[in-house]
């Protein structure tokens, strides 16, 4: 072929491209054109079709405008299911979504066996952070995301339901959408229970019995602790605070205490925490069971007294309530002498202590006298502050009656209580001094507490005194808190 022919085949080969993208320009030109008449078209369907009807080349275009706005429609939609994954991905749930208040797995829900006094933390990675309460089973999972443990234990066992037990809100697993439902209110309020002023006065005024779930009655305050193994000298102390109803109306009503400000690292304040946390689910009217756990209680019990007291090994009832006492007032930020708070304010009273030492019993009489007279061996006092008295029993017969029985003696609480009239002295035993004591009272608490000294410690083995106190139960003894050390 010729240079000439090449020529005049590229050439032809340049206009048609040519002349084909103009023809394409046009019709996109054309197409622009007609989107204005489409969108007139969708707003008023009868002028367009009157329009549309004379002219004979438009009749085929007009279908084309509901098939183009149904694949627009249809290309949004298959937009939009994207977004929503991306969304659920992130953990982000839209609040508008209409399944969350018609979750059709509500009925799975098994009250019987959620506990919520149990330490709130992921029973596989052992976590606080992010923990929920699967509501099928009760167990406790961390985080929702896909590869979470609560999002796979809810894929493998078929649970769906879920509470996050910090922010009290229910999910749906693993489609993970908040559910909203007031049906759940319950389970809300037995995990964190609530009281307003009104009810706090309504509680010595009212006393209603309460239905647990499983159709046990029971007593608002009047509710048994668990003993997890050995730890029934701290459940006894903790009953009988509980029932004080100043020290009751303080710690039910969150707001008293969680303001108060610690110094930086301080795990004293845990204590406070627990102790409202438990004083509110024992006068809880609306428990789904008759009694309470105290596990977390005591954990912070074991952390805030270091090992001294724990749920293992049994312990002392009278060193646990001076202990608790001091370290719940310490924790509310009061100080010894000058900052008084809630626990000051019921149980702390005063006295004077008077102290006279005695010359050693070793010692010639003539010696004893002169002693007597140095400023050493006078009479001294000293004023003092106290939470709870401890009394002492006269001791226990050691030989048998005629008919063969020993008598189990008795004895009333205003003989015991002579103690502390100021004019009865006890003689103290040290190492290497002895000491003539006597006790005066000079103000009383609004609630006074008893310890009564049962127990004595020997070389061989340790004795209980089974003496029997009588003390009134009505008129002038109302509201006395007794309690005997085990």
């Amino acid at each position: 072929m010729s240079s000439r022919s090449k020529r005049e085949s590229r050439s032809a080969a340049r206009g048609k491209r040519e002349s084909e993208s103009r023809g394409s320009s046009n019709r996109v030109k054309r197409e622009r054109e007609r989107e204005p008449e489409a969108a007139s078209s969708r707003n008023s369907p009868v002028r367009v079709k009157r329009e549309a009807e004379p002219a004979g080349a438009r009749e085929a275009p007009v279908p084309a405008f509901p098939v183009v706005r149904v694949k627009r429609e249809r290309e949004a939609d298959e937009d939009s299911e994207p977004e929503r994954e991306v969304r659920a991905k992130n953990g982000r749930v839209d609040s508008e979504d209409r399944r969350s208040r018609h979750c059709p797995y509500l009925d799975t829900i098994n009250r019987s066996v959620l506990d919520f006094d149990f330490e709130k933390l992921c029973s596989i990675s052992l976590s606080h952070i992010n923990a929920y309460a699967c509501l099928v089973c009760g167990k406790y999972f961390q985080g929702r995301g896909l590869k979470s443990h609560a999002y796979i234990h809810s894929v493998q066992f078929s649970h769906h339901v879920f509470l996050n037990l910090h922010t009290l809100k229910f999910y749906c697993l693993p489609d993970n959408y908040e559910i909203i439902d007031s049906s759940l209110e319950d389970i809300t309020y037995v995990l964190k229970p609530t009281f307003t002023k009104q009810q706090i006065t309504n509680l010595d005024k009212q006393a209603k019995l309460s239905r647990a779930y499983d159709g046990t009655t029971y007593l608002p305050g009047i509710v048994g602790l668990n003993n997890i193994k050995a730890n029934d000298y701290a459940n006894a102390v903790l009953q009988a605070l509980s029932n004080v109803p100043p020290l009751r109306n303080y710690f039910l009503e969150e707001d008293n205490y969680k303001n108060i400000k610690r110094p930086p690292g301080d795990i004293m304040f845990l204590l406070v925490q627990r102790f409202g946390e438990l004083m509110r689910k024992l006068w809880n009217p609306r428990n789904f069971k008759a009694h309470v756990s105290p596990h977390e209680m005591l954990q912070a019990v074991v952390l805030c007294s270091k090992k001294t007291f724990q749920i293992t090994k049994q312990g002392d009832g009278v060193d646990f309530l001076s202990w608790f006492l001091n370290a719940l007032h310490s924790a509310l930020g009061g100080t010894k002498k000058k900052k008084k708070t809630i626990v000051t304010d019921v149980f702390q009273g005063s006295m004077r202590i008077f102290t006279k030492k005695l010359p050693h019993p070793d010692l010639p009489a003539e010696e004893k006298e002169q002693l007597l007279h140095n400023d050493e061996y006078q009479e001294t006092m000293v004023e003092s502050t106290f939470m709870y008295l401890t009394l002492d029993l006269p001791t226990a017969p050691l030989y048998k009656d005629e008919k063969e029985q020993l008598i189990i003696p008795q004895v009333p609480l205003f003989n015991i209580l002579a103690k502390f009239n100021g004019i009865t002295e006890k003689e103290y035993k040290t190492y290497k001094e002895n000491f003539l004591k006597r006790f005066q009272l000079t103000k009383l608490p609004p609630y006074l507490i008893f310890c009564i000294k049962r127990f004595t410690k020997n070389n061989f083995f340790v004795e209980k005194n089974p003496t029997i106190v009588n003390f009134p139960i009505t008129g002038q003894a109302n509201g006395m808190n007794y309690k005997t050390s085990r």
